[in-house]
């Protein structure tokens, strides 16, 4: 069932190469088309303050509450961003990549969440195993869910619209929609 998220603006932001048609972000932005996907000017470059200030302009769009749904180094970048906006509410962070193997780990390692943030890794993710994940996710202050061997959880894993991911988003916004009516009163 997909959750109701019509109060929200909901930001994808894919990893490495974007996510194409088989890629839950992207079967997710079929259902809900009000999604909008954070483009970027060089899928193929993994450059986190290039990719963060992309997202920080989309945020600096409009004061509306934000879900941020971000995948591998789409993570990155939305961790490095979103500190600075309160009307963030809410981040589902799936499959991040090892800040280590980018060399940004100095840029991220005290970068908490301000909002609710989930973090769903896989044992077998040749990005970042789970344990490495869970590591990063108590940095930030995430909580964390092992999905078990799922790779990276992108379209090679043949996840389909990928239920336990919008059960997640689902209670992200059970979250957030207790935060919503003071977050509106202060805008």
């Amino acid at each position: 069932m997909l959750p109701d998220l019509s109060d929200y603006r909901v930001l994808i932001v894919p990893g490495l190469n974007d996510s194409g048609p088989g890629h839950w972000q992207t079967r997710w932005q079929v259902h809900y088309p009000a999604f909008e996907r954070v483009e970027q000017d060089r899928w193929d470059r993994a450059d986190l303050i290039g990719w963060s200030q992309r997202l920080t302009e989309k945020l600096q769009q409009s004061t509306r509450p934000v879900i941020i749904v971000a995948h591998s180094f789409g993570c990155l970048a939305s961790v490095h961003a979103t500190r600075r906006f309160p009307h963030v509410v809410a981040a589902l962070l799936v499959a991040p990549a090892d800040p280590e193997k980018f060399g940004v780990a100095h840029l991220l390692r005290d970068a908490r969440m301000r909002c609710p943030t989930i973090m769903m890794g896989s044992e077998n993710d040749p990005w970042m195993v789970a344990h490495r994940a869970a590591y990063w996710a108590d940095c930030w202050g995430c909580g964390f869910v092992n999905v078990g061997a799922l790779g990276h959880i992108n379209a090679e894993s043949a996840l389909g619209d990928w239920e336990q991911g919008l059960q997640q988003l689902g209670r992200l916004r059970a979250v957030a929609d207790v935060c919503l009516p003071s977050l509106r009163a202060s805008c």
